[in-house]
């Protein structure tokens, strides 16, 4: 409403108004709950594929039984992450859809290389390998089970933009919702 009203009016009536509305304290910007919301979800399922893979990986070392309910569990949440990760990647903040800033090339952008090559390739490897254990845990197959759940943990761990790496993880914090200092 307040860009179409300075593409529209011209008049210093409505120019002020604007900046009225802009500078006053109840202004807020919109905030698009859905890919917040999305966003969190992704950020929430991380700590729990993340539990589950080190439970999985304890009771496959261990030869542990559990092993196939646990590793269920874990397919299922790696899988529901896949399709929140892909909708991040298609419709997300810095979706496909929404296409690059002018001026970016994607391979010479470490910011974008990362989310839209990286961290996708990496993630859909870790959730292949997830899924391949899944099988094996069935059978009850532990050595198959605990090497492909360290290369998966692996694979997470190297794509994550954790807060601490420089480029893809400013701005990003430990948990979803807090306040940055």
């Amino acid at each position: 409403m307040l860009i179409f009203m300075l593409m529209v009016g011209s008049s210093s009536r409505l120019k002020s108004e604007v900046n009225r509305k802009l500078l006053s304290s109840d202004y807020k910007p919109k905030i698009n709950y859905m890919e917040t919301g999305m966003l969190h979800l992704h950020s929430i399922l991380r700590w729990i594929i993340l539990l589950l893979l080190l439970i999985c990986l304890i009771q496959a070392a261990s030869r542990n039984t559990a092993v196939r309910k646990t590793s269920l569990w874990l397919l299922i949440s790696a899988h529901l992450m896949l399709l929140v990760g892909l909708y991040q990647l298609i419709a997300g903040r810095y979706g496909i859809i929404k296409g690059l800033p002018a001026g970016i090339e994607l391979m010479k952008d470490k910011f974008y290389r990362f989310f839209w090559v990286e961290h996708p390739v990496m993630m859909l490897l870790a959730i292949i390998l997830i899924t391949v254990a899944r099988g094996k845990a069935k059978n009850l197959n532990y050595k198959s089970v605990t090497w492909l759940l360290i290369i998966a943990l692996l694979a997470i761990l190297v794509a994550v933009p954790w807060p601490f790496r420089d480029i893809v993880g400013e701005g990003r914090t430990w948990f979803p919702g807090m306040k940055l200092k």
